[in-house]
């Protein structure tokens, strides 16, 4: 969970693979779901072997139940960056400056 600058609250499902496979439990699913008109995320890093850079791949919530019958293969990402990280852009994502919670 992120707390921005405004006060309001983000929450991140943080997720690791290593394929296509994103290990969503059914209760993460439906939460998610739940709570895809506010700002909810799924971010994940896939790094398909050790010796070669990871990606940073960030969805919407509403991406969960896609991402867990079909993996990420099935759903476009809102933004996807190689390593390094680009921390900056992945943050104005999730809270942008002017927020569209508070309207």
């Amino acid at each position: 969970m992120i707390c921005d600058e405004l006060g309001n609250y983000h929450l991140v499902e943080l997720k690791y693979i290593t394929g296509n496979v994103v290990t969503l439990r059914p209760a993460q699913v439906a939460w998610l779901s739940r709570h895809q008109h506010s700002s909810c995320w799924i971010l994940i890093k896939r790094q398909t072997k050790a010796t070669e850079p990871a990606e940073c791949l960030l969805y919407p919530a509403s991406a969960a139940v896609d991402l867990k019958m079909d993996g990420i293969e099935s759903v476009e990402p809102l933004f996807r960056c190689p390593q390094p990280f680009h921390w900056d852009t992945i943050f104005d994502l999730i809270s942008p400056t002017e927020s569209h919670i508070c309207g």
